[in-house]
């Protein structure tokens, strides 16, 4: 894959999420007005949380990453990589099958594991039943990631990145049918929503199911049976399976923090909805795309290619995360009341969301990182040392999380989530250092890296400024809207013209990508 190539790529995967993510900004805005961050809104939040803390581990966090590396070198060979997709579907297909009837059978277990603090309340019986409604999710949306993933390695992202936004739509459509039909009390507006995460997963999937199809790859359910490249599959994904583990132990130390706080697990919750936003923009689009380019490259022997990949896969990353970064850390107070603060969300509600965006942010580079560092490793089929990497984040995030939440309260799993994600980065390039040529950094990288941290810091101070002016307009509620669309824009407008004058970037870059 050619850099330009890679661009195209990461942008249509990143226009896309853009798109996902702004739906699932209109779905958290109804939710937050509907629900607020009540016994309803948590018990909703950690049901939804658990379909997809698994789904994270089995399928995009541990499966996935064996299996794209393995099928894109099927597919560069004379090997039959349809029976091997074929396989892996099936196998994890009976997997998940069983895995889900014991998820439903044993969700209290589930969610005292995910949130202790909801014992003897409310909250814990609500969230049993949403979240019994909900798990089959994990069964539909790992199925679809599988089908992604076989997209992915054939170079066809739209299906793939196209399909989160239907369930934002099913959401948003599930709340608007609870209204009508009236479902206006909050524990009914959390049932439809329950009901729509399963149905939610079942569109994703035939989505991604048709447009494999129409790839060439018609993938059927069937009777599992273990071949010897499933076998060597499985030998590859348990140590990613363990630290896909390891990683979702993390979100439970901070979600097991927050649930002894009321409403700290839906303030945490619409933070995370924030930050996820450049996030998945940035660091789920070169992911997805950086590491079947690194495996095809790395099958070839073209380490100068892989070089070059990784190289421009951190550069962009980085030209787009951290001005993200500033602005989450500089203005969250407008971008919290903007967007949430209506209806059963107060303005309490919103000082607390905004303490937990603005620690987000200072991860946020950090969190985007990991997606461009991590593609090395599971390319080079090694997913042991990210494991042994995941151990030790492990044990900072707890320290820090429950150390700290009696002296900070709530706020301290953020503070956890967001040293641990820097301490990961340092693993993970120390890690990649005998790695060869391909995993140093070129020298265009390092010119440019110390120009994108300037643009962002002029852009910063741009932000106050304006932010300061426009204050007064952002508690009107007929023009807070445009109050907070002109900041935005003018940071926009303010980095990407100082980038261009320091020479960060050059705006043709962009242009000729999305042109791609």
């Amino acid at each position: 894959m050619k850099p330009i190539r890679l661009m195209s790529g990461f942008f249509t995967v990143g226009i896309w999420t853009l798109l996902s993510r702004i739906m699932g900004f209109v779905r958290d805005i109804m939710i937050a007005a509907y629900l607020g961050t009540g016994p309803v809104a948590e018990a909703f939040l950690v049901a939804f949380s658990l379909p997809n803390l698994f789904r994270r581990f089995f399928a995009e966090g541990a499966f996935n990453m064996a299996f794209v590396p393995m099928f894109s070198k099927k597919l560069e060979g004379d090997e039959d990589a349809q029976r091997f997709a074929q396989d892996a579907f099936v196998g994890l297909a009976g997997i998940l099958t069983i895995f889900t009837v014991f998820g439903v059978l044993f969700m209290p277990a589930l969610v005292t594991m995910m949130a202790s603090g909801f014992l003897g309340s409310e909250r814990f019986d609500l969230a049993v039943y949403y979240g019994r409604i909900a798990f089959p999710y994990i069964l539909f949306i790992s199925l679809s990631a599988l089908l992604s993933g076989v997209l992915n390695a054939i170079g066809r992202f739209t299906a793939a990145a196209a399909a989160p936004v239907l369930l934002n739509v099913v959401f948003i459509a599930a709340l608007l049918i609870g209204a009508v039909f009236g479902a206006q009390e909050p524990v009914g507006i959390g049932a439809s929503l329950a009901y729509a995460v399963p149905v939610a997963g079942l569109v994703q999937m035939m989505l991604v199911w048709v447009a494999a199809k129409r790839a060439g790859y018609p993938l059927r359910l069937g009777w599992p049976k273990m071949t010897p490249e499933l076998k060597r599959l499985a030998m590859i994904a348990a140590p990613a399976a363990l630290a896909g583990g390891v990683v979702q132990i993390n979100l439970l130390v901070g979600r097991q923090v927050a649930s002894f706080f009321d409403g700290a697990v839906a303030w945490l919750n619409y933070a995370d909805r924030l930050y996820q936003l450049p996030l998945g923009v940035v660091g789920i689009a070169i992911g997805v795309v950086l590491l079947p380019d690194l495996s095809r490259r790395l099958r070839a022997g073209d380490d100068e290619g892989g070089k070059d990949a990784f190289n421009r896969a951190c550069e962009i990353s980085l030209a787009l995360t951290i001005p993200a970064a500033v602005a989450l850390m500089i203005i969250p107070l407008p971008l919290v009341s903007v967007l949430y603060e209506r209806g059963a969300f107060t303005r309490d509600d919103t000082a607390a969301t905004a303490m937990a965006v603005a620690i987000y942010g200072l991860g946020l580079p950090a969190f985007v990182l990991q997606k461009t560092l991590q593609p090395l490793f599971f390319a080079r089929e090694d997913t042991k040392r990210p494991f042994y990497y995941a151990l030790v984040a492990l044990a900072l995030n707890a320290a820090l999380a429950i150390g700290l939440s009696p002296v900070i309260g709530f706020i301290a799993a953020a503070v956890g989530t967001t040293l641990t994600g820097w301490a990961t980065v340092a693993l993970l390039w120390r890690g990649s250092r005998n790695m060869g040529n391909a995993a140093q950094f070129d020298a265009r990288f390092m010119r440019r890296l110390w120009r994108i941290i300037l643009a962002a810091l002029g852009m910063g101070v741009v932000l106050v400024i304006v932010a300061t002016t426009l204050k007064p307009f952002f508690g009107v509620p007929t023009i807070r809207y445009a109050a907070l669309a002109v900041l935005v824009m003018i940071g926009i407008v303010s980095y990407f013209g100082i980038g261009h004058v320091v020479g960060a970037f050059r705006l043709g870059e962009f242009r000729r990508a999305m042109r791609r």
